[in-house]
């Protein structure tokens, strides 16, 4: 099944590699900045059908609503462009994301980068890899010496939850936070050492299930803003190499209760 979730990836990020400097048709979802292209839908189709096709009895569960939840113990959980918003304006930060998980276990994942042809690959028990290279996070133990990165929801001008909060708290404690636009490629890239942390509200279970398993294979550790331990349906994660995690959850908390008080 890791097989198949990367030999899909790869046809699917071809596609859009494909079809990336052609004019786009841009539609607005749940807001004006919360867009969907004819390439998210293209690559949906693509990565549905083959789905459809391989595993009839899995349920399939994608950003774009053409899945099917049908009961089974399986679900493949897609997220057919990751950046969306990038990739309509020709920002070279998006990517093809896969996850099978059996309840709220995620077994593999995959998160391919079409552009650098970097391809992030994790199976439960069985480590993280960049392509033929195996990952691990990176050894920075506090929060002065690290790089960091996040992202807000697409909703932020209006809902209160809208991460400001603990960004102000985290930036002056870290060397640099980062906000690249493509929460799945945030998480390979703490698994692969190039960033240290990163936490985001309020995304779906596509965006990080994946990046979740690659993190944890890698050595670091995910869990909720609060400590809890992250599956699929939480509403926020945090991911750290692990010996920063009890202070990045301590400036995020310190930030939600900042932002409480106002």
């Amino acid at each position: 099944m890791l097989d198949f979730a990367i030999e899909t990836a790869r046809a699917a990020g071809q596609l859009l590699r494909d079809r990336y400097h052609e004019h786009h048709v841009i539609r607005s979802k749940s807001s004006p900045v919360d867009l969907v292209t004819e390439a998210d839908v293209a690559s949906e189709q693509l990565i549905v059908g083959r789905i459809r096709q391989q595993f009839p009895d899995h349920a399939i569960l994608t950003e774009e609503g053409s899945g099917q939840a049908n009961g089974s113990a399986y679900t493949w959980l897609i997220d057919p462009l990751d950046g969306t918003t990038n990739y309509a304006h020709g920002y070279p930060v998006w990517a093809v994301v896969m996850a099978l998980a059996q309840a709220d276990t995620v077994l593999l994942g995959v998160t391919y980068d079409p552009l650098r042809d970097e391809l992030f690959a994790t199976q439960r028990g069985a480590g993280a890899f960049l392509n033929d290279r195996r990952l691990r996070v990176s050894t920075a133990a506090r929060l002065g010496e690290s790089l960091v990165a996040t992202g807000f929801p697409y909703d932020r001008a209006t809902n209160p939850q809208n991460n400001l909060g603990p960004f102000n708290h985290v930036m002056p404690r870290v060397r640099g936070v980062r906000r690249g636009g493509a929460a799945a490629l945030d998480m390979a890239y703490v698994a692969a050492g190039r960033l240290d942390g990163y936490w985001e509200f309020r995304l779906n279970p596509w965006d990080w299930a994946a990046g979740s398993l690659l993190v944890t294979e890698a050595g670091g550790t995910v869990t909720d803003v609060a400590g809890a331990s992250w599956r699929p349906g939480l509403s926020s994660l945090v991911a750290t190499n692990g010996l920063l995690h009890a202070e990045l959850l301590g400036a995020i908390d310190q930030g939600l209760q900042a932002k409480s008080n106002q």
